[in-house]
């Protein structure tokens, strides 16, 4: 599984995902509000997994069976994309298309000039900073030993210097760990720096990799609102639902597996999803028997992730 979706996006619109980490979640971090889980193998170094032509092939072959373009290509990966050191080619290898690239990142690595330089050809690019505290940091991102924390910080100013198409940030606020305000008051300042066009601030809205993560109060979440905006941020929350409108290709299953693999899908969205694909819930209790897909209960509503193999 490569393409998936189209899914509705809080930041891109109608996002079609890119999924350039096979199988099990690679990663640098290990979150602790991750809706993928929790890391499976840890790493800071570089490998080659697709070839950049079966990205582009792939992705060209799931667009011709959507009846809707998507506004982005988005590399959103069983882990951190920008482990794939084959990306900077992927991103070239998809302009043909002619939509839109965006490359979600946790910015981890961009202390590394390659990094940044595969980077400099997507369009718009989206940078992790949870905390700039490293405490704080080290606490919700969990990252590998590997991971300095001050050439964390460093990438970061280093790529906003370099990139010249849409930088934005993202904030993840979890109780208790960075939604206090002499915390924010330091994460806004480093967002600040790197002066994104759109500096989002959101809560977990979908099960966690630790059951204890909690988003924090409305007070706190206003608060964190007011501090990155007195610090001349755009900002802007996304603490809700993205919406029900995915995209489909007529195979229920596939549809379910592709998306929930990266994308846990909600009650409701799996309803509407059967529907356009002709599909009853039946399809969703066999993935289930099969040891395919898992139900998970959060806030009282169901959602569906797909089961890794470790």
């Amino acid at each position: 599984m490569i393409a998936f979706g189209p899914i509705p996006s809080r930041r891109l619109g109608l996002s079609l995902g890119i999924n350039n980490i096979p199988t099990r979640k690679i990663c640098s971090y290990s979150c602790v509000y991750c809706q993928v889980g929790i890391t499976k193998k840890y790493s800071v170094t570089r490998e080659p997994f697709y070839e950049p032509s079966l990205i582009a092939k792939e992705v060209e072959k799931h667009l011709a069976k959507l009846n809707q373009i998507p506004d982005y290509l988005t590399f959103v990966a069983n882990g951190e994309p920008t482990l794939d050191i084959k990306l900077g080619k992927s991103i070239l290898a998809l302009k043909k298309i002619n939509i839109p690239i965006a490359v979600i990142t946790n910015a981890s690595l961009l202390s590394d000039r390659q990094v940044r330089a595969d980077l400099l050809n997507a369009d718009w690019v989206s940078v992790k900073i949870d905390s700039a505290d490293e405490a704080a940091w080290k606490s919700i991102n969990r990252p590998h030993i590997r991971v300095n924390f001050r050439l964390y910080v460093e990438g970061l100013l280093k790529f906003s210097e370099e990139y010249k198409g849409k930088l934005v940030s993202e904030t993840m606020l979890v109780s208790g760990i960075n939604d206090m305000p002499e915390v924010l008051s330091h994460t806004a300042e480093l967002a600040s720096q790197i002066n994104p066009q759109i500096a989002y601030i959101s809560i977990p809205t979908r099960p966690p990799a630790v059951s204890s993560v909690t988003p924090p109060n409305e007070m706190a979440i206003n608060e964190a609102y007011q501090i990155f905006t007195e610090k001349g941020l755009n900002t802007e929350l996304i603490l809700g639902f993205e919406g029900t409108n995915t995209g489909f290709t007529g195979n229920a299953k596939e549809d379910i597996l592709n998306i929930c693999a990266v994308h846990p899908i909600r009650e409701d969205t799996m309803n509407e999803l059967l529907a356009k694909d002709n599909a009853d819930y039946e399809v969703v209790e066999s993935l289930i028997r099969e040891d395919k897909v898992q139900q998970l209960l959060y806030k009282s509503m169901k959602f569906y992730l797909r089961k890794h193999q470790i």
